[in-house]
């Protein structure tokens, strides 16, 4: 017996081996069915899928044999990941200097063997896709070739496993560096509304204690110092919303009444002169997520109402339930969107208007958000406007299933 020798590249295979994460694993359907398919085609009793590991054959599939691995040294597949031929057939081992004294011929009469290398992406042998008989035999052409096909798909089967490991380690990552990256913004943002909530203390003292000593352009300063603090403060808020917006995803299902979400708009948006807000007064429990649906309609209500310049801003909420989706629009009377601007406006930092009825700029958060929220939940969103008359946003999310 003459035990395989270890390949020039042995350390660089053994790592392509583990990296596959194989060896060890459970049985596996997939692999089965291919080991019992390949004993089918060829007749054969034994039919195996090996991952050859630094001193043993770990027999990730073995039909006809109640085997988990054997010694390296004794392997038949060491020495067909070291052959340059696309399949080894030994017809009668008991004839080859290799194998006439070997344990697996002597003792389990491994007589007969043909194996085809697993060779991965990268080129390296991984093990083999392999038949033995207890009687000498050859192999016809066909057979050969579906050995060799199903070589292939074996090996697809190690590297999708390799893939979806990468996507796991990738997913992992991701979560981590989210994770930093909200303890960061939250560090950030407490840091910075400690400021900005220093620098409004700061405006609201001088205007109440000093008021009167200021001339216009002091008053105006002052003003001004208040209002860019305000903005700063919305701008931090809405990068938090925006960055933060898929743990909204987190929460399950709920099954909203349809009346008492357009009360909690109405009461959360307020109601005033300047404000003339209308929307369905029946309609069927919502099965959506609560904060996520909030969250888009706030933002579209907000808007509605900050870029409008008539004295009444005519707002109007439509509903209704199509198939597995629940469709909303939003429509008002405002400043209207320029055409060339329509497609831009739910890029990220983006806006339609320098200001809002109250002359402060928006933040071109808000309207990213939304589209950003409606995609999350299955749903689509669409604007069309008229410059001077008016928008009309609309978009459907679909129906989630109580759990």
């Amino acid at each position: 017996m003459i035990p395989p020798a270890m390949p020039a590249n042995e350390v660089e295979r053994q790592a392509a081996v583990e990296r596959y994460a194989i060896l060890d694993t459970l049985p596996e359907d997939s692999y089965d069915n291919i080991t019992a398919l390949m004993a089918y085609i060829s007749n054969a009793p034994i039919s195996l899928i090996t991952i050859l590991d630094r001193d043993r054959n770990f027999l990730k599939s073995h039909h006809g044999v109640d085997l988990q691995e054997s010694p390296r040294a004794l392997s038949f597949c060491g020495h067909a990941i070291n052959s340059d031929e696309s399949i080894m057939i030994i017809e009668d081992a008991r004839k080859d200097i290799r194998f006439e004294d070997n344990p697996l011929v002597t003792e389990f009469s491994a007589i007969f063997y043909a194996g085809v290398p697993l060779v991965s992406s990268d080129g390296y042998k991984l093990g083999t896709l392999c038949l033995y008989d207890h009687v000498p035999r050859t192999l016809d052409e066909a057979t050969q070739q579906a050995l060799i096909n199903m070589a292939r798909q074996v090996v697809m089967l190690l590297e999708q496993r390799y893939q979806n490991i990468e996507l796991e380690e990738t997913r992992r990552r991701l979560i981590e560096r989210n994770q930093e990256l909200k303890e960061f913004a939250s560090i950030v943002s407490h840091d910075i509304k400690g400021s900005v909530n220093t620098l409004v203390l700061i405006a609201d003292v001088m205007k109440e204690d000093h008021g009167s000593q200021l001339d216009d352009e002091g008053a105006q300063w002052i003003e001004r110092l208040s209002d860019t603090a305000s903005s700063i403060n919305k701008y931090v808020n809405g990068l938090l919303d925006y960055y933060t917006s898929r743990e909204l995803l987190v929460d399950m299902p709920e099954l909203l009444p349809f009346q008492e979400l357009f009360r909690d708009l109405e009461s959360m948006v307020g109601t005033s002169d300047e404000v003339d807000l209308s929307y369905p007064q029946q309609g069927p429990d919502l099965s959506v997520n609560r904060a996520g649906l909030m969250q888009i309609l706030l933002n579209l209500l907000t808007n509605a109402i900050k870029y409008n310049d008539k004295p009444v801003a005519m707002i109007t909420i439509d509903f209704e339930e199509t198939g597995q989706f629940y469709r909303f629009s939003v429509t008002d009377n405002g400043m209207g969107i320029p055409a060339d601007q329509l497609a831009s406006i739910f890029n990220l930092f983006s806006t339609a208007h320098e200001q809002d009825r109250h002359g402060s700029p928006g933040t071109g958060i808000g309207l990213s958000l939304v589209r950003k929220l409606v995609a999350q939940f299955g749903g689509k969103m669409s604007v069309s406007s008229t410059p001077g008359e008016g928008s009309r946003f609309e978009f459907t999310l679909a129906r989630r299933a109580q759990s």
